[in-house]
């Protein structure tokens, strides 16, 4: 688990880094890997491997898990929401926040 950590750190550490360079694209993707590290390590727990072994399949899959507390699996299903033709998310999602909460909430 302490290996997980400190990749899951990093990732978070790359995401608030690439938001403070202007670079929301880059910290969407480094916010939805350290939350999809944490993914997998859950479903792993729980006996679950989903066949793709990606961060956004976890995640998809864990927004549908039936025991996961509501918050928890309402933050990973924006985390696999889709930018719209302006790459851009709704005004009020932060995947920074939400991939906090869920790594928060799973560790």
């Amino acid at each position: 688990m302490m290996h997980l950590n400190l990749e899951i750190a990093a990732e978070l550490e790359k995401a608030e880094r690439a938001r403070l360079a202007g670079n929301e694209g880059r910290a969407r993707v480094c916010a939805r890997r350290a939350a999809g590290i944490i993914a997998r390590d859950f479903l792993a727990r729980h006996k679950l491997r989903p066949r793709n072994t990606s961060a956004y399949a976890a995640l998809q899959t864990l927004a549908e898990f039936p025991d996961l507390a509501p918050d928890l699996r309402e933050a990973a299903s924006r985390l696999t929401t889709r930018v719209n033709e302006a790459f851009t998310l709704p005004a009020n999602v932060d995947l920074i926040a939400d991939a906090h909460k869920l790594i928060g909430g799973l560790n």
